[in-house]
């Protein structure tokens, strides 16, 4: 598995001369998949609003055609799977991306929750979790709420990239 995920990467995620950064890159969003997809299970109903969202959200954010943005969240799905805890996700995306990227998936995180038009106690758990495991603060969690329950589940809040 972990050969199928690097040579996905290699071949159709990013180009050559970007090696290192585009490496990181890669890594770093499975590790944001991982996390979505962690999160679109938690209420164990991973309905087609939240696939939608989700399928939408990769897309839109890592400029993803259908085929890779399936592609990577298979893969993103196996390591998931895998995983013993979300650490190696969040620690990851903790280490890499600024505050404004972290607020950025929060929103995303936010939007996925809310796709299905309701918020399970599971859900809004793991939220505090995730965040706390991404190391932001209680008020940056809530103002990224705010902004998704303002604007409407669905919406494009920038880039992770």
């Amino acid at each position: 598995m972990l050969e199928a995920i690097k040579n996905f990467f290699r071949t159709s995620m990013s180009p050559a001369s970007e090696a290192t950064d585009a490496d990181n890159r890669k890594d770093l969003r499975l590790a944001a998949c991982a996390l979505l997809l962690e999160l679109a299970h938690a209420d164990d109903e991973f309905g087609e609003e939240e696939r939608g969202h989700l399928e939408g959200a990769i897309r839109r954010q890592f400029g993803l055609d259908a085929a890779q943005a399936d592609t990577l969240l298979r893969l993103a799905e196996e390591a998931r799977a895998k995983a013993v805890d979300l650490w190696q996700f969040t620690n990851l995306i903790a280490e890499n991306y600024s505050l404004g990227q972290k607020m950025v998936l929060a929103e995303i995180m936010w939007g996925l929750v809310y796709a299905d038009g309701r918020l399970a106690t599971k859900e809004d758990y793991l939220m505090r979790k995730i965040s706390n495991l991404l190391r932001l603060e209680p008020g940056y969690l809530a103002e990224a709420r705010k902004r998704v329950e303002d604007s409407g589940a669905g919406e494009d809040f920038g880039a992770l990239d």
